[in-house]
């Protein structure tokens, strides 16, 4: 009786085959992030020396070199403003954009929409030069706008995607019954519309927010001194002395924040999205 239980509970406990590759992946998965980690909290002797799991003698200078040095900090301000800047844009262009595509038909409208979306296919360096030549004539080089509005060019459209499915799934007659009640067409917008896809634009906010945040050439190409993300600043730490490998690993661990925390605030939305297969 004992043995049957025991062996009962052994079968009941055994990892199956996909707890197993899940475990490896999640191993795999969080194996940079921590040997990231490790190193942002080690000196440059300790990493360029014998190999180690952990810190052997534990510091804090490299955070203190990044929220200390402006042009360090200043990389993160940079692209948080253009960040916000570009998400707030590629919203207020998507959202009617996407209302009217969901809404209204009329001629050419799939083709246009199709060629929305071809825009996002192209790859950022084929709107390098043009860019930087336009924005140096007009003088917009080296400005937070000007990196914000050249994310847009691949935002917009995938935002519009993205919000179109989700505005298809609201019934026009919820359209028609606001009219009909005395809703002008902002305040229906606004009030009743707005929520009913919030899920919506909090899955756009956040592909848009994501790929502002880790795009690199065009912001690298765009900017030189006054708006220089954190993105371009790493790339540039190199001296005299060679790569300081302690505060480069800290400023990607800093990287890392503004996008887990995106992703945490905007997780039930994101999960929503793809149970309704809109994402």
């Amino acid at each position: 009786m004992t043995m049957t239980g025991s062996r009962t509970r052994s079968r009941r406990f055994r990892p199956s085959g996909s707890l197993i590759v899940m475990g490896l992946y999640l191993l795999f998965l969080m194996l940079p992030i921590y040997w990231l980690l490790n190193m942002s909290l080690k000196t440059n002797s300790e990493i360029l020396g014998a190999f180690s799991l952990w810190p052997r003698n534990f510091t804090l200078e490299n955070y203190e070199t990044i929220l200390t040095d402006p042009s360090w900090y200043m990389g993160y301000v940079n692209s948080i403003i253009y960040v916000v800047m570009n998400t707030v844009l590629s919203l207020a262009v998507a959202l009617p954009a996407a209302y009217a595509f969901s809404r209204y038909s009329f001629m050419g409208d799939k083709h246009l929409f199709f060629w929305l979306l071809t825009n996002r296919m192209a790859p950022p360096a084929v709107f390098a030069l043009p860019f930087f030549q336009l924005y140096s004539s007009i003088g917009l080089f080296d400005t937070h706008i000007a990196v914000a509005l050249a994310h847009t060019l691949f935002n917009v459209p995938l935002a519009v995607w993205i919000l179109e499915g989700f505005m298809r799934g609201v019934p026009k007659e919820i359209d028609e019954t606001a009219y009909i009640d005395g809703y002008s067409f902002p305040t229906f917008f606004v009030k009743i519309f707005t929520p009913l896809i919030a899920s919506g634009i909090g899955v756009a906010a956040f592909f848009s927010f994501m790929f502002s945040w880790v795009e690199l050439l065009l912001s690298r190409t765009l900017t030189s001194v006054d708006a220089k993300p954190i993105a371009a600043t790493m790339t540039r730490t190199v001296g005299a002395s060679g790569v300081d490998w302690g505060v480069l690993a800290a400023a990607g661990v800093l990287t890392i924040v503004p996008g887990a925390l995106v992703i945490y605030f905007v997780r039930n939305y994101i999960a929503k999205g793809f149970a309704l297969g809109r994402v």
